[in-house]
């Protein structure tokens, strides 16, 4: 017998669904090279569901609890009970994270326990770890990345196919890439739910989900994705993080990228996050952002990390000022009256608020047409009031399309 079968380290496991169940047998698969590495062999000493398991007899066998089990209750109980009990845990809970954050961390803290959550933001990409401790030294400015797997298959094949967002939707349903009931991911919840987290870590901030602004992609159209191809731009839905000023901006939104973004070229369900500080300039990072194998696998490193000798827990997060009113470029779709004169009575409006045209296609439909244009970056506040007056105007039909550009492309230091 081996010092490792002598040191066996107990796991305790809420919920064995998809993710649950991946783990689990993910665990025992890898158990003896984690046993290398560290030198305790892991095990499952019990698995919590609806139908078995005793949640203090798990408690009482384990040295580190994965919570799997999603949503609020009974997850919070169980993790601040586990907490108490001085245990480490792991949680790929980003909605309890995100609402209840500063109450499990505390708790934490106060019992000198590690608290991991790699998979609850982008799946197996490592961007928790990266953050926290590859770049705790680092003076962040910006985190923004695709952190829903969902919403980044649907809106590449609306713009691989033509699909409408209903056909591409189901197919991602069909493909196990979305849930039966897909709200949360593509209203842009669950990806604002990841970056109050990511928020938190870059810059010691107290974020929760409450904070972050965000809307989703249940009112993109064909349309917009062809137009935008003519204008050579790709559509995201985007999370973001940024220091404006003295404060902070954290947003979810349809945004469209230039090719040479480094988010553009991420397609399919795959998930990136850039992050961006004076002293790297901006590293990126991508991989699977779904799946049970995937999210299973950075549970494990999370445990295995639990395993080890623990670092100093993070302090406690200081209170920011939210900034709400950011500069954008934007996109505008109009349907408008094919007469002669319109587009100089809009660019009018836009020229006194202060709102500048980069480019524009204009398409005859019969007895109307449609204008789209892309405007150069404005305060977001003037834009709404432009478009809001244009909105008005006698030869518009129908609402204004509005969706973000993101300007921003990056080049390797000393590339020329």
């Amino acid at each position: 017998m081996t010092s490792s079968d002598n040191a066996r380290f107990g796991v305790g496991l809420l919920g064995h669904g998809t993710v649950g169940g991946a783990f689990h047998r993910l665990l025992e698969e890898r158990a003896d090279a984690v046993a290398a590495r560290t030198g305790r062999r892991p095990h499952v000493v019990g698995v919590l569901t609806r139908s078995q398991g005793d949640f203090e007899e798990i408690l009482a066998a384990s040295q580190t609890i994965v919570e799997l089990i999603g949503g609020i209750e009974p997850a919070r109980t169980y993790v601040l009970r586990a907490i108490e009990a001085g245990r480490h845990v792991v949680t790929a809970n980003k909605q309890l994270l995100s609402q209840h954050g500063d109450e499990v961390f505390e708790a934490a803290r106060k019992r000198g326990v590690q608290v991991r959550f790699e998979a609850a933001v982008a799946g197996v990409i490592p961007a928790i770890r990266v953050i926290s401790e590859s770049l705790a030294g680092a003076y962040i400015e910006r985190v923004h990345g695709i952190v829903n797997g969902t919403t980044n298959y649907v809106l590449t094949e609306m713009a691989r196919t033509g699909a409408t967002y209903a056909q591409a939707l189901a197919a991602a349903q069909r493909l196990g890439y979305a849930e039966a009931d897909p709200t949360e991911d593509v209203s842009g919840k669950d990806a604002a739910a990841k970056m109050a987290i990511l928020a938190r870590l870059a810059f010691n901030a107290r974020v929760g989900l409450e904070d972050v602004r965000y809307e989703g992609i249940e009112r993109i159209t064909p349309d917009d994705i062809a137009y935008a191809r003519e204008l050579g731009l790709s559509l995201k839905l985007i999370g973001s993080a940024e220091r404006i000023d003295d404060g902070l901006a954290v947003m979810v939104y349809p945004a469209f990228l230039y090719a040479d973004h480094p988010l553009a070229s991420v397609d399919g369900a795959f998930n990136a996050v850039t992050i961006e500080s004076p002293a790297i300039t901006e590293i990126t990072l991508s991989g699977p952002g779904a799946g049970g194998i995937q999210t299973a696998s950075a549970v494990l490193g999370d445990v295995v990390s639990t395993m080890l000798p623990a670092g100093a827990q993070p302090p406690p997060p200081r209170a920011v000022k939210l900034v709400e009113d950011v500069e954008f470029s934007f996109y505008l779709h109009l349907e408008v009256a094919d007469r002669p004169g319109v587009l100089a009575r809009i660019a009018d409006v836009l020229g006194r608020n202060e709102v500048s045209i980069k480019s524009v296609v204009q398409r005859g439909l019969g007895d109307d047409a449609r204008l789209v244009m892309v405007v150069h970056p404005v305060l977001e506040s003037r834009f709404r009031s432009a478009v809001a007056e244009i909105a008005r105007l006698d030869v518009v039909r129908g609402d204004p399309r509005v969706i973000r550009v993101i300007e921003e492309t990056f080049e390797a230091p000393g590339a020329t």
